[in-house]
């Protein structure tokens, strides 16, 4: 296999794709359960839901930066669902019933937009701040010294708009809103405000998840505008040398189709779900890429650990093809959907599958 120090090739670094479970099946990693239910009973008040969610923050760092990860995140563990999260914190947003997140088993509640969105407070710049000091203080392994770095996630203006409906009270404006494509660009507007706000604050890489893309690629030309948004706003500070990398991942479905579209965007990384296609490796590995990669090898629905060596040999093919600098080898997606015990399985398997690469 191609040893990692071939300057030739990218080095392969250990991230997250966002989320982790927000509850375990010891007792101090179901704080946050309790917390909730305790809000509900009216028997504990907001300052203690947010107690017990910092808490469970700080163990989900900690818990990827004992696996070996470098770029990490907060683990999304203040997030109800990837839709409402977002869309609640705008203006002019009610949050209606549950509907169904993909073909996952969770679910999210829909945003009913009834006017012009607007961002008036932090969508996720305060919680990716909180992080940021929480794996300050926490001890970091030998392993991972001076490699660390945080990320915030955003999901994309598509998928929310996607996921969104419109007022049909009868005014004009709220109207507007039920067309795809003008949500979307509002969306992509509070985004663009989010995502220099981030910059402000020193974010060098943003997430922004656009899993809905995939699913319906019919609907491209719009996704595309609405990227351009969070593209323009990534550069807006660039000549003061402020200027994060937009990392655009996808997952849920199989984006062999849209391959060629997505590394052809003015982006800095794409983030691929390799677990849908067993014949993406081999499309990736023969188109290349003239950019980073999220390489979503590791199945984050699935509690079974995937075969090292099968892996590894996957990377290998892929890694020559890949330019940029570096790749990202990742979960599939979020890994939420398992048990706490098996997501910490997964990401722990990320170095062992990297070690395997290296050897």
């Amino acid at each position: 296999m191609s040893s990692l120090l071939d300057s030739k090739l990218p080095g392969l670094r250990l991230a997250s794709t966002g989320s982790y479970p927000r509850i375990g099946d010891g007792p101090e990693l179901q704080i946050l359960r309790r917390a909730t239910a305790a809000l509900d009973r009216g028997e504990r008040n907001m300052a203690d839901l947010l107690d017990a969610e910092n808490e469970m923050t700080r163990r989900a760092i900690a818990d990827q930066m004992r696996a070996g990860l470098e770029m990490i995140t907060d683990g999304q563990i203040r997030w109800y669902d990837p839709i409402s999260h977002i869309a609640s914190k705008l203006d002019n947003v009610k949050i209606a019933g549950l509907q169904r997140y993909f073909d996952t088993n969770f679910y999210f509640r829909q945003p009913v937009v009834t006017g012009i969105l607007k961002r008036t407070d932090a969508l996720v710049a305060k919680d990716f701040s909180f992080a940021r000091n929480a794996l300050g203080h926490l001890p970091t392994p030998k392993h991972v010294t001076g490699k660390l770095s945080i990320k915030p996630v955003l999901t994309g203006p598509y998928t929310l708009a996607k996921f969104s409906v419109s007022s049909h009270a009868g005014n004009g404006a709220i109207d507007s809103f039920a067309a795809l494509a003008t949500r979307a660009l509002a969306y992509a507007d509070a985004l663009a405000a989010e995502i220099i706000a981030l910059t402000q604050i020193g974010a060098s890489l943003i997430q922004i998840d656009e899993p809905a893309i995939i699913k319906y690629p019919e609907d491209w030309k719009i996704f595309e505008k609405a990227v351009a948004k969070l593209i323009a706003a990534r550069d807006k500070h660039a000549s003061e040398g402020r200027r994060p990398e937009l990392a655009l991942y996808t997952y849920f479905h199989d984006s062999a189709a849209l391959y060629e579209k997505l590394i052809a965007l003015d982006v800095d990384v794409i983030g691929l779900d390799f677990t849908y296609n067993p014949k993406l490796v081999e499309l990736v590995a023969s188109l290349g890429s003239p950019k980073p990669l999220g390489l979503g090898l590791i199945d984050g629905r699935n509690t079974k650990l995937e075969d090292v060596g099968e892996v590894a040999r996957q990377i290998d093919r892929l890694l020559p093809k890949i330019h940029g600098g570096r790749a990202y080898l990742n979960a599939s997606c979020g890994l939420e959907y398992l048990p706490r015990d098996r997501a910490y399985a997964k990401l722990e398997l990320l170095g062992k599958i990297r070690a395997a690469v290296a050897a």
